[in-house]
């Protein structure tokens, strides 16, 4: 490369928007990123919104169950005060989460959203419980509920209100990426459902004088038991580190493939630091006469442009290398067979990495196995002894990588 062109480079370099020019940097500072703190202030503004609605519903249906004497509208009341503290949650978590990095967390407080979601979680579920526990009681000592046509209208206007603010709440939340969001659109609109139950049990004690109230609160509480443990089992999923989004993993490969130097990209690994923020590696077959500046050009280039391609939500803290042989022909010929034989096991995902050492009399290479397997050690072992048998003057080393991205 010319002095020019280096010159054109650094030049480009230094014009170049923050995001291109340092990733690490955009990172080091979410608290300056526009986008970030937009989708902050929405996720706070649609969760302020969700507290006010829930909290006037709480209040009205509070009011018509002890007039009516209905368990069944007592019960929705408490779900829609828990609903509106999981707002407050949100808020904090969101609030938290933008915090910028310092030493103790130099990746910043992304994760304290799911910290929020699990404890809104644990408050739905406390609440299922709590309203179960009521019903239970109505049961075993029914009392008669007495409607009025005003206390009617109120829980019909529950279920139209609960059914736009789900709407609203759960589209925000896809388009800003927020799980809580999602998570509180997807329970109002639930709760639609179980508002409109308690007017349906409301019109049969009126048509025939028998009252299900205590029954139709119990059903309501155990369908908010089963979304509090639906909703805490997502979330410590989440903690404990789950499987990259198929469709941003493809796009990531995309990208470094799509670079006129890389051969594929394999052992992709993405750690999520929150919903919009995932920092990981990958690596890539260059030739092995490439030149150590070229491949240093390479993989800068390839850090910038995922982290372009992503909108930033992708920064690759490294990039590494397979070298693939291309000046032997016998090694390249080895590359075929030993891929074919690979390829022939069933589960087998993906080889790659492959490389022979003439003067060391080596060879390596990486397969991934399906997790489906019923026993992938033991094709790992076969493999292994079948390539081997096929090269007995080699070492073979097989590394058996994790299936961590599609």
């Amino acid at each position: 490369m010319s002095t020019r062109d280096d010159d054109k480079q650094t030049q480009a370099r230094q014009q170049a928007p923050m995001g291109e020019r340092d990733a690490a940097t955009v990172a080091a500072t979410p608290g300056a990123d526009p986008s970030t703190r937009g989708r902050e202030a929405t996720i706070v503004r649609t969760s302020v919104l969700g507290i006010g609605a829930n909290v006037l519903l709480a209040a009205f249906k509070a009011v018509v169950g002890m007039l009516t004497h209905s368990i069944a509208v007592t019960m929705d009341a408490v779900n829609n005060l828990s609903d509106a503290m999981s707002s407050v949650i949100t808020i904090v978590g969101t609030k938290l989460a933008g915090k910028a990095p310092d030493k103790k967390h130099p990746l910043g407080y992304g994760r304290v959203e799911y910290l929020s979601a699990t404890i809104i979680s644990i408050i739905v579920l406390y609440a299922g419980v709590s309203s179960l526990i009521e019903s239970v009681k109505g049961i075993v000592a029914p009392q008669t509920p007495s409607y009025t046509p005003t206390s009617l209208v109120i829980i019909a206007a529950a279920v139209v209100v609960k059914l736009v603010l789900g709407r609203h709440v759960k589209a925000t939340g896809e388009r800003v990426g927020s799980d809580s969001l999602v998570a509180s659109g997807a329970d109002a609109l639930f709760d639609a459902v179980l508002s409109a139950s308690t007017l349906a049990a409301a019109a049969v004690f009126i048509a025939t004088g028998f009252a299900i109230e205590a029954w139709v609160g119990a059903a309501i509480s155990v369908v908010i038991v089963k979304s509090g443990l639906d909703m805490l089992r997502e979330t410590l999923s989440q903690i404990l580190g789950e499987r990259a989004d198929a469709e941003l993993a493809q796009e990531v490969r995309r990208i470094v493939s799509a670079d006129p130097d890389a051969n594929g990209a394999y052992d992709l690994v993405l750690h999520s630091y929150g919903p919009e923020q995932l920092v990981g590696s990958v690596h890539t077959e260059v030739a092995d006469t490439m030149r150590a500046d070229r491949i240093d050009e390479m993989t800068r280039r390839i850090q910038h442009a995922v982290y372009a391609g992503t909108n930033g939500r992708v920064i690759l803290a490294a990039v590494g290398i397979y070298s693939r042989n291309t000046s032997d022909d016998v090694a390249v010929r080895m590359r075929s067979k030993v891929t074919r034989m690979v390829m022939a096991h069933d589960g087998v995902i993906q080889m790659h990495g492959f490389h022979v050492d003439e003067k060391n009399r080596l060879l390596d290479f990486d397969v991934i196995l399906d997790f489906a397997l019923p026993d992938r050690q033991a094709t790992y072992r076969q493999i292994v002894s079948e390539v081997q048998a096929a090269y007995p003057d080699y070492k073979v080393n097989v590394a058996l990588d994790v299936d961590a991205a599609d």
